[in-house]
């Protein structure tokens, strides 16, 4: 507020440079009508605390952005299920004592580390359950799992709308990780891991569940650990994976720093659109619907589309689309509204697309034996694209569609990077770095599908 009456503002032609001003003497009352209670109203976040509020999301992607690191290396080393059930644990405990934070600095540093165990949540839930999966199913599979995230995004306003304290919200949004934890129980170890790390024994173990689960015990007879041990040829069963390993060989590297550059312009346009969107003139439950809404499209489009065109083209095509759309909103006049928030959304669910598809392509690249550290890297670069995002915002003082600009040329450089990537369709997943190196395409044979090898775990035979 003015420490003085400033009646000369009265007149069009004042500024307000120099003007002295001072805090609010008497406190703030705040308007409650949709939210009753909020960060900002809980903490007194506004006029020069403002910025405080504004970087609580800054804070929590920094937390998400570390612990795809953190948590990407763990489940290489201790495996996805340990990792996975430490992931629930954090984020739950963490969430809880968010919304029972009793200070701004509390819950800064309990948000940090929500995004912490969350990360780890994604990129091993993903990766376990994808090990698991035959190539025929992997896309059904990747799809089915990032629905998750849209179907979320449709319920929240709902959740929201119902409950509209931050606390309780907060609390509400944690919850069903409580269910998860108690359904740990039943998740197997990735038998994938276990073998590529020496672990046969506890390999054939998973397999025979998964055997007279699906009534399929006669497969188990020709299936001995003996006969695993021989299925992937294990580098060095006392060898720790770390993330320079991402760098040390030259098919490993152009993976890795192409795969990077492709996760940067996916999480950058998404989030860029996101914040770049003013909305659809609705209330803003109504407006977070459907941002949910038009993801599920591009996701049904994926999956009709991924197995036919491949992943390298689709995902250079989704990200091509995506940049393609955001440089074509320049060029619409402020005017029409409509067709701009139209042109957007259909940009977002590009975008969107080209998310769903990220995952399962990464997840197809990296050999088992790093692929969590090579899914946690490029989750590490996404997150700095989140970050970087709303900065690129600021760049509209200096004209008001240069971070239109930006978003389309990121996702248009992407989308060629994507384009140089090897193709993964009906490839079998990579079990070592060796693999890499040295298999240009391991195609599925009528022969190896009829492996029983093959018929759980998807990898390719040694026998021609």
């Amino acid at each position: 507020m003015f420490a003085e009456p400033q009646y000369q503002l009265l007149s069009n032609s004042s500024n307000l440079t120099y003007i002295p001003t001072m805090p609010c003497q008497n406190g703030w009352i705040y308007d409650t009508t949709i939210f009753r209670s909020t960060l900002a109203t809980e903490w007194d976040l506004v006029c020069d605390k403002k910025k405080m509020n504004r970087a609580t999301a800054t804070i929590f992607f920094v937390g998400v952005m570390l612990g795809s690191g953190i948590f990407g290396f763990l489940s290489d080393r201790f495996g996805r299920k340990k990792t996975l059930l430490l992931s629930y644990m954090a984020s739950f405990i963490f969430g809880i004592a968010t919304a029972l934070s009793y200070n701004f600095l509390m819950f800064a540093t309990m948000r940090f580390c929500t995004g912490l165990g969350l990360s780890g949540i994604s990129i091993s839930s993903f990766v376990l359950c994808l090990e698991w999966v035959e190539i025929r199913h992997r896309t059904t599979v990747a799809v089915l799992m990032s629905l998750d995230w849209s179907v979320g995004c449709v319920i929240l306003p709902g959740v929201a709308y119902l409950i509209n304290d931050w606390r309780f919200l907060t609390a509400a949004v944690i919850s069903p990780l409580f269910p998860a934890m108690l359904c740990w129980w039943w998740l197997p170890e990735s038998a994938r891991w276990l073998m590529s790390n020496g672990k046969t024994d506890d390999a054939h173990f998973y397999l025979s569940k998964c055997a007279t689960v699906n009534s399929r015990e006669d497969v188990m007879a020709d299936l001995k650990p003996e006969v695993l041990s021989t299925v992937i040829l294990v580098e060095d069963e006392n060898r720790k994976y770390s993330y320079l390993d991402l760098v040390k060989t030259p098919k490993m590297r152009r993976r890795a720093l192409l795969s990077g550059i492709v996760w940067f312009g996916v999480a950058f346009a998404y989030y860029g659109i996101s914040l770049n969107i003013s909305g659809f003139g609705v209330n803003i439950y109504l407006t977070q619907f459907i941002y949910g809404v038009i993801e599920i499209p591009a996701k049904g489009f994926v999956f009709f589309t991924v197995d036919k065109i491949g992943r390298r083209w689709n995902q250079a095509g989704m990200l091509i689309l995506t940049g393609l759309l955001i440089f074509s909103s320049v060029f619409i006049h402020a005017d029409r509204g409509d067709l701009r928030t139209a042109v957007g959304a259909l940009g977002k669910m590009f975008s969107e697309g080209s998310f769903t598809i990220v995952f399962l392509y990464t997840t197809e690249l990296y050999p088992t034996v790093m692929r969590q550290n090579g899914l946690g890297y490029c989750s590490f670069m996404a997150r700095v694209g989140v970050a970087v995002s709303p900065l690129i915002m600021l760049l509209e003082d200096v004209w008001v569609n240069l971070p239109s600009f930006a978003f389309s040329l990121v996702a248009l450089g992407s989308g060629l990077s994507a384009s140089l990537l090897p193709e993964t369709y009906n490839v079998r997943l990579p079990e070592t770095i060796e693999d890499v190196e040295q298999t240009t395409r391991r195609s599925v044979s009528a022969s190896d599908e009829k492996s029983p090898a093959c018929a759980f775990l998807s990898v390719q035979s040694k026998s021609p």
